[in-house]
């Protein structure tokens, strides 16, 4: 086992009708002000919205609600809730939805806690968050793991750049976890959860480091768990069991714990990042179109994590190394089109590359203008960006 260093102190409450527990949640952490955020109108029309601020009112807490919130969360929507919370003196965020909910509500909480910086200067690397307010989250969609993570990720609309920010300071103090109430979601909501889930255990997966057995097994398991209970949700969201392992499987795999002791890749999420930036695709459907052929471009660094990855997940037996890592690549791509998941940027209704020249400026976005590398499974630099591009171009 390699060294790490692990960080976890989300409270989690799992179960049905836990969305009711809110309010003595926040007040737990001595809330007294409570900025709540969501996204779409099915927060309202299920009735969630008002059983969270029913929630909130038994505790004697005074909230304000902002809703609007969008796939690949905005700045600008981010910048006007940051106005709203201070003007409102807020003292805790609570954020009711899924990933891009929540890392606005992380955007929201160091906005208000930091009045006189813009938060763009947080992401842009600029500044350093060193406080914050304190952020819960009531759960809609497994898939981000944003609910346990140190992780956020705004979207400058403007210069149409997509960056992440991690911190300790991101990860909330409760998330109230009711797999029920994914019910709603659409199946390509759900297969997007599915896939960006996977992800982030694929990018803690495939990465030079070696002998961390059971992060592997933590890894391998959890990666078999939503493999066969994503293949039974995406045909029936309402069944509980499939949707509870899932949205357990979410957190987990983002919390830190399926890459314990291993240097991170993600590579795969920056190239997907890129993708959602300039043409606002879902951030799961960026994922998966990109991922089959960075896969191919890299898996020659290390075959034989490739015919691990094949043997301990998808049950593929080959003596020869290179076969085995072939047909993993293979399997996992067919699934996410099982999935009905872009695998391709043909695939992708949302992207519509037409020359190579847009290929080429999507490397130089995602190198940062050829000034850095990405990923440590093999490391790429603008021109291996660019290759694997190419090999997604079909």
């Amino acid at each position: 086992m390699q060294a790490f260093t692990q960080y976890t102190p989300t409270k989690i409450i799992f179960g049905k009708d836990t969305e009711t527990q809110a309010g003595q949640l926040a007040k737990e952490h001595h809330a007294s002000r409570v900025f709540v955020i969501y996204g779409g109108g099915s927060v309202v029309r299920s009735g969630l919205l008002d059983r969270v601020t029913a929630s909130l009112k038994e505790e004697g807490l005074a909230y304000e609600v902002l809703g609007g919130v969008k796939p690949n969360p905005r700045l600008s929507f981010a910048r006007q809730a940051v106005k709203m919370s201070i003007d409102f003196q807020t003292d805790f965020v609570l954020a009711v939805g899924g990933g891009s909910v929540i890392d606005t509500a992380k955007a929201v909480a160091h906005g208000t806690a930091n009045p006189d910086t813009d938060i763009w200067e947080f992401w842009s690397r600029k500044k350093t968050v060193e406080k914050s307010l304190p952020i819960g989250v009531v759960l809609t969609l497994a898939a981000a793991g944003s609910e346990t993570s140190d992780s956020a990720v705004l979207t400058n609309e403007e210069t149409k750049i997509k960056r992440g920010l991690s911190t300790d300071l991101n990860r909330p103090v409760f998330a109230v976890m009711n797999p029920e109430l994914t019910y709603t979601l659409p199946k390509y909501q759900v297969g997007c959860g599915i896939v960006d889930i996977m992800m982030h255990t694929l990018d803690r997966y495939f990465t030079p480091t070696e002998g961390n057995e059971l992060t592997d097994e933590i890894a391998e398991g959890l990666l078999r768990t939503v493999i066969r209970n994503g293949a039974i949700a995406i045909k029936d969201s309402h069944d509980y069991n499939a949707m509870s392992e899932i949205m357990w499987a979410g957190s987990l795999s983002h919390n830190g714990l399926t890459g314990l002791g291993a240097e991170k890749d993600f590579a795969v999420h920056q190239l997907g990042h890129e993708l959602s930036a300039k043409f606002d695709i879902a951030h799961g459907a960026s994922l998966s179109a990109v991922w089959g052929a960075w896969a191919e471009y890299v898996y020659g660094e290390k075959p034989e994590r490739f015919a691990q990855y094949a043997k301990n997940v998808w049950g593929i037996e080959e003596d020869d190394i290179d076969t085995a890592a072939k047909k993993a690549i293979e399997k996992t791509v067919e699934y996410f089109k099982s999935l009905d998941m872009p695998t391709c940027f043909g695939e992708a209704k949302e992207v519509g590359i037409k020359t190579d020249e847009e290929l080429k400026k999507m490397a130089d976005g995602c190198s940062y203008g050829g000034t850095r590398s990405i990923g440590s499974f093999k490391t790429c630099d603008q021109n291996d960006i660019y290759e694997i591009y190419k090999l997604a171009n079909k």
